[in-house]
């Protein structure tokens, strides 16, 4: 009988010895996971800014940079704020004469629904 709680008490030593290992084995397992996540954050962070620092790259090549668009943008209105006061200025004088032909070439007519 003594044997039979030896036996006992060794099997329960060892299922205790058996969770603590388990309980050990899942905290690495989680420590591990923690720390492949955290791997892999970092890598997305420089691939992300990989990226970005080839979108800027291209941008800058092929479209120039914000500054150089709006130079160009504010060169093409100014050209153009020109042409238009040019076409005003040669345009202006025959506009206004017409204007007062019309205006001075008055014809005194009864209206259509007078009654006399």
């Amino acid at each position: 009988m003594a044997s039979q709680t030896q036996g006992i008490q060794q099997l329960l030593a060892a299922e205790k010895r058996a969770a603590e290992k388990v309980s050990e084995a899942r905290k690495r397992k989680a420590r591990r996971l923690k720390q492949a996540k955290e791997e892999a954050q970092d890598e997305i962070e420089k691939y992300r800014k990989e990226r970005e620092r080839q979108f800027r790259d291209f941008e800058a090549k092929h479209m120039g940079s914000k500054e150089g668009v709006a130079a160009k943008i504010d060169a093409d209105t100014r050209q153009r704020i020109d042409d238009m006061n040019k076409a005003v200025a040669s345009q202006k004088d025959p506009v206004i004469e017409e204007v007062l032909q019309l205006v001075y070439a008055i014809k005194p007519e009864i209206h259509k629904n007078y009654r006399a």
